[in-house]
């Protein structure tokens, strides 16, 4: 594993991302108030650029026993949209709502005096 320094804190807003073109991979990087979350941008569906993709809160749906629809509401969680097919993945964990075992490839991440570390694979 190999520490990289890719960019400066400051240059990610709150909840906004940039992606990162390092040691042969792409890699995007999430800001989440004060967390960071980096993805390999290869959506698992089809290999689309997941990572370019928007950012959304997912929304839910409340139903009735019978199944009547009572309304949507945002559930709080950002989701990754894939540009290529619309698959969806949460920005925190990675994974897809509807499928435990689709998950984006994640790496450690972290700030070292304002700058952006990765820690990838050799």
């Amino acid at each position: 594993m190999a520490d990289i320094r890719v960019g400066r804190l400051d240059d990610i807003a709150d909840g906004g991302h940039k992606v990162y073109a390092t040691s042969g991979r792409e890699v995007g990087v999430f800001r989440v108030g004060t967390k960071l979350y980096a993805w390999e941008n290869h959506c698992p569906h089809a290999g689309g650029p997941i990572c370019q993709g928007k950012i959304f809160g997912q929304i839910g749906e409340e139903l009735t026993p019978d199944k009547r629809s009572l309304g949507l509401f945002y559930t709080g969680q950002k989701h990754i949209v894939c540009p290529w097919h619309g698959f969806e993945f949460n920005v925190e964990t990675g994974r897809h709502p509807g499928d435990e075992g689709t998950r984006l490839k994640g790496f450690p991440v972290d700030v070292r005096d304002g700058d952006v570390w990765l820690r990838l694979p050799g």
